[in-house]
């Protein structure tokens, strides 16, 4: 259990990375005439992100949940595509990414890197709900996955729904 401990560890820290990035591109955007969009959903966005660490440790140390290397081991790397996938839409996106919605007016939607994939028009998302799934199966946390899939699916509803209108209201190109 100590190396899962870890692991949630780790992704926090990636997380804690995330935050920084995110401060810095909202300091550009909002240069740029942005205006931020959503703001009673983020502290229930942060709240549910931050529950799934948690629940993960919770679950795991307090239900003494096993490891099981045929679900551990493909939900671990599940976990680590879901990272890079993540990264790779913060890199493709660069200042324009954030985990708040801050649309540059006038800017045209990205179609790079993940972007460029038609029909996934939210690829962050997609790490999102794998990570959210993946992490806490890695080591048979199984309520905390299902409480946090449950939650974050009707959170993404809110949260793309706020996305697509900021971009509607900004004039992106669609």
């Amino acid at each position: 259990m100590i190396w899962y401990t870890v692991l949630v560890a780790a992704v926090g820290i990636e997380r804690v990375a995330e935050l920084a990035v995110a401060r810095r591109n909202m300091r550009w955007s909002l240069a740029r005439g942005a205006v931020e969009r959503g703001r009673g959903h983020y502290p229930a966005m942060v709240a549910l992100h931050t529950g799934l660490l948690l629940g993960c440790l919770a679950e795991v140390w307090s239900a003494h949940r096993p490891f099981l290397p045929a679900l551990g081991i493909p939900m671990l790397a599940v976990t680590v595509l879901a990272q890079g996938l993540r990264w790779w839409c913060i890199r493709t996106l660069g200042p324009r990414w954030n985990t708040k919605v801050l649309v540059v007016p006038g800017l045209p939607l990205v179609d790079a890197g993940p972007y460029r994939l038609h029909g996934l028009r939210h690829p962050n998302y997609v790490a999102v709900v794998a990570e959210g799934a993946a992490l806490p199966l890695v080591h048979t946390a199984w309520i905390t996955a299902l409480v946090f899939t449950v939650l974050n699916a009707w959170l993404l509803a809110v949260r793309i729904r706020c996305e697509n209108q900021a971009l509607a209201l900004a004039g992106a190109a669609t």
